[in-house]
């Protein structure tokens, strides 16, 4: 069992900056995948970044590349997303998931985090 509790959601004008981080216990952090996806009213969830185990590899949603980061702190059990240049249709409740499995679905997931972009 994985649990996970996403923070740092929260009000930002456009072209501004939000640091979402995602606390994890219950099995070794460093031993799974983590990811981040997020969903806008009246849409389906998307993809948003994705890091390794190790935090060696990541990959983006193309809405986001040049804007995001992700990253990890393994010592701390927590991954982060770092969200600069902040649009309007970033506007979504933002979610972390845990891929623990050898494939490629994420099987556990936070509660989400209201991100708003005001124009």
């Amino acid at each position: 069992q994985v649990q996970l509790i996403e923070s740092g959601g929260g009000l930002v004008q456009a072209g501004g900056s939000l640091r979402l981080s995602c606390a994890a216990s219950g099995r070794t952090f460093s031993s799974y995948a983590m990811g981040w996806f997020r969903q806008a009213p009246g849409k389906e969830r998307a993809f948003v970044a994705a890091i390794s185990r190790s935090g060696g590899f990541t990959n983006y949603a193309d809405s986001v590349k040049g804007r995001f980061t992700i990253s990890r702190d393994n010592a701390k059990n927590t991954v982060y997303l770092q969200m600069n240049s902040l649009k309007p249709e970033d506007t979504a409740v933002y979610y972390c998931a845990a891929n623990t499995g050898r494939g490629a679905t994420y099987d556990y997931w936070g509660q989400g985090t209201q991100v708003t972009v005001s124009s």
